[in-house]
């Protein structure tokens, strides 16, 4: 696995986002977790979505503000991965299911180690930049990979029970760091 870095989405990404974006289709993929949508928008109103969402004043009717960020592979720039953080819960279906955090990782991309390096990097700026105290996610209860990468990041299964599909899902809880006391090691996976 090489280094990753979160970056906001730009116009700069059209092309590399649609390969993305293809590749989870082509597996038979037809939902991207947490991509804000991209998988049912078209790039440019995707990208006007994602940066609406982030302030309070201009995100979509009945959701919260949101981060989205890709995952971008630095020695060779490669989009491995997507990840959204939502504000907060104020949302029944974020509160019941969705959490704050969801993602994705390209399907030639997995078992690599980037959904934990993600989301570590999506927790430091949740604690470091929001000044969240908490987060949740949640998963499906087979979703090993996932549950896997939420507990070694300090995660804690709060509720197990069937989501919309009537599948056994698990809601999970990560405290974080308080930022003004720094970070000591191994506070965050």
């Amino acid at each position: 696995m090489g280094d990753i870095r979160l970056i906001a989405p730009s116009q700069t990404f059209q092309t590399a986002a649609e390969a993305f974006k293809r590749e989870f289709f082509d597996a038979g993929e037809t939902v991207i977790h947490g991509s804000s949508l991209l998988d049912q928008m078209e790039y440019s109103d995707w990208l006007r979505h994602v940066e609406r969402g982030q302030d309070p004043a201009t995100v979509r009717e009945g959701w919260v503000p949101f981060h989205t960020f890709f995952a971008q592979r630095e020695e060779d720039g490669r989009l491995v991965g997507i990840i959204d953080l939502r504000h907060s819960l104020d949302n029944d279906y974020l509160a019941q299911y969705g959490g704050h955090i969801g993602y994705a990782v390209r399907p030639s991309e997995r078992r690599k180690g980037y959904a934990g390096a993600m989301l570590r990097q999506v927790l430091a700026f949740a604690s470091g930049a929001l000044g969240m105290e908490s987060v949740r996610l949640g998963c499906y209860a087979d979703n090993l990979a996932s549950r896997r990468t939420i507990a070694s990041c300090g995660g804690h299964r709060v509720e197990t029970k069937p989501y919309l599909d009537g599948r056994p899902m698990e809601l999970w809880q990560i405290d974080l760091p308080d930022p003004g006391k720094g970070r000591g090691e191994g506070d965050l996976c």
